[in-house]
């Protein structure tokens, strides 16, 4: 028995081990993946596009012409209308207003006239208060409170006579334009006083000035052609009232 095991060990004697067998079968594996490779891998990579090139900057995307044509604004900063435009404020009709109310012979223009702007008004509101200032009379109380009773008689009493009605910006912009005349009154209370003939006859005159300019406008905004000389006398009365704070 001893020979034969002898002889069944030499017989079966080599260096070949299991681990040289495995390391041999995975290296053949790989060369046959190396000379043919799977057909799915070459779609995989044609269908797979290839990374472009980044050329813009860090913090600083890049777009191309299409891109900024979907980002920019449809309105943009020069298309805006200007501040004064988006406040009504308009200098052109301030100015014709005011000439005409300086000159109560020339026709008014019932568009411009029927505007609700009281940049004027309060403009000239200031101007006969600062001017009574002026003059030693702390009156800017009584100027915006007759002002203001003022606007709401009058409103009631065109849309008593008119057909079309007015609203109360209109007759605060229109009385208000028509004060002009009682600050040139005023400012001359500055210079000289008023409590005399030449005072009197002043005031006498401003105050016609006043309420025919009113009623000038009145009728032409309204479409109230005869009718002057009804909206003059109680646009008189109010006048007549800063005359008086004025002249005494």
């Amino acid at each position: 028995m001893s020979d034969f095991e002898q002889f069944h060990f030499d017989f079966y004697q080599s260096n070949y081990t299991i681990d040289d067998q495995e390391e041999n079968l995975s290296g053949s594996r790989k060369i046959q993946t190396e000379e043919n490779p799977p057909t799915g891998a070459f779609a995989l990579s044609e269908k797979l596009p290839f990374p472009q090139s980044y050329t813009g900057q860090i913090l600083q995307p890049m777009y191309s012409p299409d891109t900024l044509s979907h980002l920019s604004y449809a309105d943009g900063f020069d298309e805006e209308p200007p501040l004064l435009e988006e406040l009504g404020i308009n200098f052109e009709h301030i100015w014709q207003k005011t000439l005409t109310v300086l000159n109560p012979m020339k026709p008014a223009d019932g568009s411009i006239m029927n505007e609700t702007d009281l940049t004027g008004p309060m403009v000239f509101c200031l101007a006969l208060g600062a001017t009574l200032l002026l003059a030693g009379k702390v009156h800017f109380g009584y100027v915006y409170g007759m002002s203001a009773i003022g606007c709401l008689a009058i409103h009631a009493l065109l849309n008593l006579m008119s057909i079309p009605g007015v609203s109360h910006g209109c007759v605060a912009s229109v009385l208000g334009y028509c004060l002009l005349p009682m600050v040139i009154l005023s400012s001359s209370a500055v210079i000289f006083s008023l409590q005399g003939t030449l005072g009197t006859l002043l005031a006498l005159f401003i105050i016609g000035w006043c309420s025919l300019s009113a009623s000038k406008i009145f009728t032409s905004a309204l479409a109230m052609e005869g009718q002057q000389l009804l909206i003059a006398y109680p646009c008189a009365l109010l006048y007549g009232l800063f005359a008086l704070l004025t002249v005494f």
